[in-house]
């Protein structure tokens, strides 16, 4: 009931508003149990997805969205239920991968849809990263639920990370054909299976999102452009430190030979 509403409330604004081009809809099965499988490139992009779906489809979110005291936390923590989030606590490393891959085949044995990031975050400049095999390719093969691919498309350029405010533009949304991983049911803790199917994926919405392709984990290249952002900061105060050095000296020079002429007059 509160899903229904909340998809009124949100997904019927959104749609007037942004106008989300959508392709592919026919390979969302209208019952029973599918992984959609997106790339991710905003904040916004678990919900321009729901937004043009008849089905609901069930999100991970951070805990912390469910469980900040006071009427904010209430609300945002309802407004997160309302449109399909389910809390997972992802503070514990091994332990939160856990939890989330529970949550995915409880969602997945109802015969609901159940929506996945295999990058495992958001795209830090726009290109596809490695996905990560432990979450999709484990809840698919303890489920046998089919896996769609999803490709959004520009919602990094409506809210980019760090931004509040939403610009007015249309976002796209590719799905695939489903893709079925039977041929790997009883191999979920081969590693190279593991492997093997999420690349699969991840090659299939490449194919749908155009985007290029990197292959590392979207975190290490999130480090790598924090510790080269850091390197320039402090590029940059360590120059100016030195021009404050140089100039430092220059005065003191002008001021030694500013003081031997006085002396010699």
């Amino acid at each position: 009931m509160l899903y229904g509403t909340m998809k009124v409330a949100i997904g019927g604004p959104l749609k007037v508003a942004f106008r989300p081009w959508v392709e592919g809809l026919e390979n969302i099965p209208a019952e029973g149990a599918a992984i959609l499988a997106s790339n991710h490139l905003s904040f916004s992009d678990s919900f321009f997805l729901p937004a043009v779906l008849d089905r609901k489809v069930t999100f991970i979110a951070k805990a912390e969205y469910f469980t900040t005291p006071g009427v904010k936390g209430r609300l945002t923590a309802a407004f997160f239920k309302g449109v399909g989030q389910l809390p997972v606590d992802r503070s514990g490393g091994r332990g939160a991968g856990e939890a989330a891959i529970r949550s995915g085949i409880q969602v997945l044995e109802s015969g609901e849809l159940f929506g996945i990031y295999p990058e495992g975050t958001r795209s830090p400049d726009g290109r596809l990263y490695r996905g990560k095999p432990g979450g999709l390719a484990r809840v698919a093969l303890a489920t046998g639920a089919p896996v769609v691919p999803v490709a959004m498309i520009d919602t990094e350029k409506i809210q980019p990370p760090g931004k509040v405010m939403p610009k007015l533009m249309r976002p796209g949304i590719r799905i695939g054909a489903p893709l079925d991983f039977s041929r790997y049911q009883g191999m979920e803790h081969d590693r190279f299976v593991l492997r093997a199917l999420t690349d699969e994926v991840m090659y299939e919405i490449m194919k749908l999102s155009g985007q290029e392709y990197v292959d590392m984990y979207a975190t290490a290249a999130k480090r790598q452009i924090a510790d080269a952002a850091k390197a320039e900061r402090d590029a940059e105060k360590a120059a100016k430190a030195a021009l404050a050095r140089a100039e430092k000296a220059e005065k003191a020079e002008r001021d030694a030979r500013a003081q031997t002429e006085n002396s010699g007059s």
